[in-house]
């Protein structure tokens, strides 16, 4: 009678020990990742950034900072003003629809999840070094937007566009060809990654109880609807979608910091104290060092705007310019949206309510935020938000992995279309995988953002020397605009501001008229 008892009890000691290795593992595994986090995000990466972003800023003359008067007159303020935001040739995309698929794509999760994130582990300090980065990078995603032309008479762009072209063929550099397929590879690593998914079913299952395996698996269903409408209608559902959801949001989050008001000065100085001098524990807060804030503030920043990964310059590319500096203006503006605004509103949001130090992390730190103030509807004001931010972000990103498919495989128009097919049906599928993995794996959402610190800063490194590199071309484009739009300077009348494409009609008609005086 006794047997099946002592069967039982080694069957849960058994149960036990795997429990155990199983644990072990899994913590081994993420310190794995966070180590080689760390050496990727050292020292010498970040402040290597840092100076590249300086000098760029510095010898534009602070162009996004000095003239950004005139940088939202030339975007948000031409939608009112003027056509010039909407127009474009037929089948091409308006440069308002491509800075709506930009801020899709990078004004996603991170603005919430990993802003919240960047401030669990780094303190308020992180924000003053994801404000720095987000300073210099309304300068490089200037400097980022390019554009060439297919067989099709479609417009692509980006990196590897210009890495190519710039390094390789113009210069005569063959390094160039390499950087440009090591840029994509690095870039598409990406794609196996589901961060976005996740902290979607993570925070519905925080807030809802609905299983994450259950939202992960509609939100792959929706997936196959949008990446199968193309990049041109997707941007017109975007240009519907994606400034509804970032006002709304913006909205909800001003309201908690003005019925805050009187906690902004303290949350203030705490962002500049902290950022020098690190954050002591406190709460259930940890402690930061400096290094610690100036890391995670850094590695959301370029996760978040992506300025310097070379992301949204792939959609700004595919819109139908004036000048390539003017298509750079709505780059500078989507960073400012992205960092300066949407970001700022979620961290002030968990400093001015006083969650920041209660422990907890990521998603569930900022809707503790709106829970705080809201009550029951903020919560599921954060749940729909991190829906609508994420399908537009993950949407925003397919049209990136299309540019890059179409530059690798440009020479080869059939077998280009062939990947192409075969990307479209098993993009949708890796948040399943991906999620899939996380949940019954346990890992969770630390173990995500450190494999997403690892993954995309890849692609920075090879992209940040090869601006700095054709840094030259951009302040030779941005002298050239000056004169052409600005009055500042004079024309030359035989500059080519195009490399590879002819300027649209607008920009022939303003190119007579100054030739003409």
């Amino acid at each position: 009678a006794g047997c099946p008892a002592v069967w039982l009890q080694q069957i849960e000691v058994g149960k036990k020990t795997v429990s155990g290795k199983r644990e072990r593992w899994f913590k081994t595994m993420q310190e794995v990742v966070q180590k080689i986090g760390g050496i990727l995000w050292g020292n010498l990466f970040m402040y290597t950034i840092m100076a590249i972003g300086l000098y760029i800023t510095v010898r534009s003359g602070f162009f996004s900072f000095t003239k950004f008067g005139h940088i939202f007159k030339n975007t948000l303020g031409t939608l009112k003003s003027s056509k010039e935001g909407s127009e474009h040739q037929k089948g091409t995309i308006s440069s308002f629809e491509a800075l709506c698929v930009a801020v899709g794509g990078c004004v996603g999760v991170a603005n919430i999840s990993g802003v919240a994130a960047a401030i669990a582990v780094g303190g308020p300090g992180a924000l003053f070094w994801l404000w720095v980065w987000a300073f210099f990078g309304m300068t490089l995603k200037c400097a980022e937007a390019y554009r060439s032309k297919n067989e099709k008479g479609e417009f692509f762009g980006g990196p590897s566009y210009y890495i190519q072209k710039g390094i390789a063929k113009v210069r005569g550099w063959k390094i160039g060809n390499v950087l440009a397929w090591l840029y994509g590879i690095a870039f598409c690593s990406q794609f196996i990654l589901g961060s976005q998914p996740f902290a979607v079913s993570e925070s519905l299952q925080t807030s809802f109880g609905i299983p994450q395996m259950a939202t992960v698996i509609c939100y792959s269903v929706i997936l196959f609807f949008v990446v199968f409408k193309g990049v041109s209608r997707l941007a017109k559902i975007f240009a519907r979608a994606v400034p509804f959801r970032c006002a709304a949001y913006v909205f909800m989050g001003v309201i908690i910091i003005l019925l805050n008001i009187r906690e902004v000065p303290g949350a203030f100085a705490l962002i500049f104290k902290s950022a020098f001098t690190g954050t002591a524990a406190v709460g259930g807060f940890a402690g930061a060092s400096v290094k610690i804030a100036m890391q995670k503030g850094l590695s959301r920043s370029v996760n978040s705007n992506e300025a310097g990964q070379g992301s949204s310059p792939m959609i700004h590319s595919s819109a139908d310019a004036v000048h390539p500096i003017r298509q750079g203006l709505w780059g500078s503006m989507e960073v400012f949206v992205d960092t300066m605004v949407v970001c700022t509103v979620t961290a002030l949001s968990i400093l001015v309510t006083g969650v920041w130090d209660s422990g907890l992390t990521s998603v569930t730190l900022a809707t503790a935020a709106f829970e705080s103030t809201y009550g029951r509807l903020g919560v599921v004001f954060i749940g729909l938000m991190m829906f609508l931010f994420a399908i537009t972000s993950t949407g925003g990103w397919f049209t990136y992995y299309i540019s890059l498919i179409n530059h690798g495989f440009e020479k080869n128009p059939k077998v280009r279309d062939a990947i192409l097919g075969v990307f479209k049906c098993i993009f949708p599928l890796m948040p399943t995988l991906f999620v899939g993995m996380l949940v019954y794996t346990g890992f969770g959402a630390n173990m995500m953002w450190d494999i997403m610190d690892v993954v995309c800063v890849l692609p920075v490194y090879v992209n940040i020397i090869c601006v700095l590199l054709l840094s030259g071309d951009y302040f030779k484009l941005l002298k050239d605009y000056k004169a052409r739009y600005m009055g500042i300077g004079s024309i030359e009348p035989n500059f080519k501001y195009f490399y590879d494409t002819e300027p649209n009609e607008a920009a022939k008609q303003h190119d007579a008229k100054l030739l003409k005086h």
